[in-house]
């Protein structure tokens, strides 16, 4: 279950925590730290109200799929979120 954020995001943002990236490949090869891809999951840690005429449809402790380049990447409290529109958000795993 996903941690209690200390950050509140509003209107129709949300607050996710990026999945690691992968350490080897199926084959077992390691992968180096300069030729890792930036991971495209993660979990929402926490999600704001929404829009005036649109609810949120995503909430705290789904597991997503975003755009590799989506949201803006920001550290608290030595860990490090996205955080990101609800409209940034492919699909909930």
């Amino acid at each position: 279950m996903a941690k209690k954020a200390s950050i509140t995001p509003l209107h129709d943002r949300v607050i996710v925590k990026p999945a690691p990236a992968e350490e080897k490949t199926a084959g077992g090869i390691i992968i180096p730290d300069n030729a890792k891809e930036k991971p495209q999951r993660g979990t929402v840690i926490a999600a704001g109200p929404g829009k005036k005429d649109e609810p949120m449809t995503v909430k705290s402790g789904d597991t997503i799929l975003y755009g590799k380049y989506a949201g803006t990447e920001v550290s608290h409290e030595g860990e490090d979120f996205l955080i990101m529109r609800e409209s940034d958000i492919l699909a909930v795993i």
